[in-house]
C-alpha cells in the first residue's frame, strides 16, 4: 500500500482507474493485447509506439480545462509523431455549471492542436456530453461523436440499478462523496455534516491521492490538508469514527458499494462506481463535467446551485425522488452508440466481437487486492510496523542512491538530473495477435510488491 501511494498509481485520482479499466476491458479480445503506457507520456516513445502497435487509444476524462493545458499540449507532441491510428474514448471540457466557455478560451489553441492532431490519425474524436460536443462544434470541427465515458460500460449493454428498500432509514447504509472545491466552496461540507448527524452507518469515499495519504499517514501537509471539513481529514469526525475509505483499484471499490443502499454526492465517478454496483446513486452537479455525463446517461442528479441557501440536503429525500428508468431502458442504446463509434474508428470490442469481458474478469478476481485505505486510528503494532518498515526501505534505498550519485559527481566532476512529469491522463496502446498484459498497478499487486 505505501509503494501504491508513493508511485501514485491512481494518477492523483482514483476515478481514472474506472474509466481506465472499462476502457482496457472493452478493447480485450481473443488475439489482442492491450498494453498501458501508464500515467506518463513519453514524447520519445513515438517510435517505438510506431513500430510494435496498431492503434493508439486515450481514455480521458476533463482533460480540456487550464489546469491540464501543459500534458495535453504534452500529448499532443506524441501524437503527433504517431503513424498509426489514434481513437479517443471520451474527453470532457470542465467549465460552470452555466456552460460558458469564456474560461477556456486562452487556452483554445492547445484544444484546437489536440483535437486537430486526433483528426488526422482517426474517423472522429469521441467526447463525454453535450457541453463538449458543442464547444468542439463552435471551434468549426464536425468530427465529433457523443458517446458519454466508457466507464459506463464496463459491464457492456447490460447496466441494472434498483432500489432495494422502500425507503431510506437511520439504519441504511449510504455512501457520500465530494470533491475538495465542492466541500470548500459550494457546500458539500454542510450536506456532509448533516448526513453525518442523521445517518450512523454514512460512509465517506474519497477519491484523491492527498485523501488516501491522510488516511493512511495522517499526512496534511499538502494544500488540501487546509480543508478539515473533508472526512479524510484526522480532525473531522469521521475520520475519528473509521467512516472514511479511498480505493486504490475498481474492483474493491464497486464489490464494497454492494452492499450499501445509496450513494450521492458531487463526484461523478464515485457515484458511477455505485451504479456499476447496481447501487442507487444521485448526483449533486457542481459543474460542467458533471452536469453533462449526467444528462447524457440520465444518471438521476441536482445541481449544486440551485439548492435552496441553508437547505438541508436529506439523502432520504434525493433517494425517493430518483428515478432510474430513464438510465436503465436507455443503456441498451447509448451502449450500441459508443460500440459504433468504436467500429468507425477500427476496434473491435469484447461484447459485440469476444467473450463479454469473461477473461478479463476471470483474471481480475485471480488477484489479490488490498482493502479500502482506512483512518490510522489507533496504536496497532502490526499497522505501524508495516508502515514504518516501508519508511526504513525508502531511506535505505535513498541513501544508497545518495552513494552512487557522489559518486558519479566525483568521478565525472558534474551532477545530471532529470526530471518526469506525472499527469493524469492513462493512454493505452492496442495491438492485435498478441498476448494481454495487464495494467502495472496489477502486476504489482499480484507479485507482492503493495
Amino acid at each position: 500500500m505505501e509503494e501504491a501511494l508513493h508511485r501514485d498509481v491512481i494518477a492523483t485520482n482514483s476515478g481514472n482507474l474506472i474509466f481506465s479499466d472499462a476502457t482496457h476491458k472493452l478493447l480485450e479480445l481473443p488475439g489482442t493485447e492491450v498494453v498501458s503506457n501508464g500515467i506518463r507520456t513519453n514524447v520519445q516513445a513515438a517510435g517505438r509506439i510506431n513500430e510494435q502497435y496498431d492503434a493508439f487509444v486515450v481514455p480521458l476524462a476533463n482533460a480540456f480545462r487550464p489546469s491540464f493545458e501543459p500534458m495535453l499540449d504534452r500529448l499532443t507532441r506524441l501524437i503527433s509523431k504517431l503513424r498509426i491510428p489514434v481513437v479517443v474514448v471520451g474527453v470532457g471540457a470542465q467549465t460552470g455549471l452555466n456552460y460558458d466557455p469564456a474560461r477556456l478560451k486562452p487556452m483554445e489553441p492547445s484544444v484546437r492542436a489536440f483535437v486537430s492532431a486526433v483528426l488526422d490519425r482517426s474517423a472522429s474524436i469521441g467526447v463525454r456530453g453535450e457541453f463538449t460536443e458543442q464547444y468542439l462544434k463552435d471551434m468549426g470541427f464536425r468530427d465529433v461523436e457523443l458517446i458519454g465515458c466508457p466507464s459506463m460500460f464496463m459491464y457492456g449493454k447490460d447496466l441494472t440499478v434498483t432500489k432495494r428498500v422502500p425507503e431510506l432509514t437511520a439504519d441504511s447504509r449510504i455512501a457520500v462523496n465530494g470533491s475538495h472545491s465542492a466541500v470548500q466552496n459550494q457546500g458539500m461540507d454542510r450536506v456532509i455534516a448533516a448526513a453525518h448527524e442523521r445517518y450512523p452507518n454514512l460512509r465517506y469515499i474519497g477519491q484523491n491521492l492527498s485523501d488516501a495519504v491522510q488516511l493512511h499517514w495522517r499526512d496534511v501537509s499538502g494544500p488540501n490538508g487546509r480543508i478539515k471539513a473533508m472526512p479524510t481529514h484526522p480532525d473531522h469526525p469521521m475520520y475519528r469514527e473509521d467512516k472514511a475509505r479511498v480505493y486504490i483499484d475498481p474492483i474493491t471499490w464497486i464489490d464494497d458499494l454492494r452492499e450499501f443502499d445509496y450513494s450521492f454526492g458531487s463526484r461523478i465517478h464515485g457515484n458511477i462506481a455505485a451504479l456499476l454496483a447496481g447501487t442507487p446513486a444521485t448526483v449533486l452537479c457542481s459543474d460542467s463535467r458533471t452536469l453533462e455525463l449526467c444528462r447524457y446517461f440520465d444518471i438521476p442528479h441536482q445541481r449544486i446551485d440551485q439548492l435552496a441557501k441553508g437547505e438541508v440536503v436529506d439523502p432520504a429525500r434525493l433517494y425517493a425522488e430518483a428515478d432510474f428508468g430513464p438510465l436503465v431502458d436507455g443503456h441498451h442504446e447509448r451502449f450500441e452508440r459508443f460500440t459504433g463509434f468504436l467500429d468507425r474508428n477500427g476496434l473491435q470490442n469484447t461484447f459485440t466481437h469476444g467473450d463479454g469481458g469473461a477473461a478479463f474478469e476471470e483474471r481480475m478476481r485471480s488477484l489479490s487486492f488490498p482493502a479500502g485505505i482506512r483512518p490510522w486510528n489507533d496504536a496497532d503494532p502490526v499497522a505501524m510496523a508495516t508502515r514504518f518498515g516501508w519508511l526504513q526501505s525508502r531511506i535505505a534505498k535513498l541513501t544508497a542512491d545518495n552513494a552512487k550519485l557522489k559518486q558519479e559527481v566525483a568521478k565525472n566532476g558534474t551532477k545530471s538530473t532529470k526530471a518526469t512529469a506525472t499527469e493524469t491522463v492513462q493512454p493505452s496502446v492496442y495491438r492485435r495477435a498478441r498476448r494481454v498484459v495487464g495494467r502495472p498497478l496489477r502486476k504489482a499487486l499480484q507479485s507482492g510488491k503493495q
